[in-house]
């Protein structure tokens, strides 16, 4: 497994692990808020996550691109469809996404590169 991707996961599993310990109830249910929100509904869970990345790309998250990269790459999302998410994000965001575009490419051909 690529190590890039094997330390994002490892240390948000670990994070995530340690957050939901505390057991703040409001933490509990913005995590529970986020899982819902990605479920199957008028729009496929493949298309919320495609809004996720774009979206988290215009906001420059970097540990959120990575992981809506990540869901995307379970979907099935092609090489071509992640540009057009690109130039979506790039449009909306404006040149300062051009770096989280960079690390979003690169982290996908590390996905990309375990599958094949």
């Amino acid at each position: 497994m690529s190590e890039m991707v094997e330390q994002f996961r490892a240390y948000r599993a670990k994070m995530n692990e340690k957050i939901l310990a505390a057991d703040n109830k409001v933490i509990k249910r913005i995590y529970n808020l986020d899982t819902n929100t990605y479920m199957d509904g008028a729009l496929s869970s493949k298309v919320k996550e495609m809004l996720g990345l774009a979206t988290s790309m215009v906001l420059r998250c970097d540990d959120c691109i990575k992981y809506h990269l990540e869901k995307c790459h379970q979907y099935g999302v092609t090489t071509e469809e992640l540009f057009e998410i690109f130039s979506v994000a790039n449009l909306v965001g404006g040149t300062i996404v051009i770096p989280h575009t960079r690390r979003a490419l690169e982290y996908w051909e590390e996905l990309q590169g375990m599958t094949n």
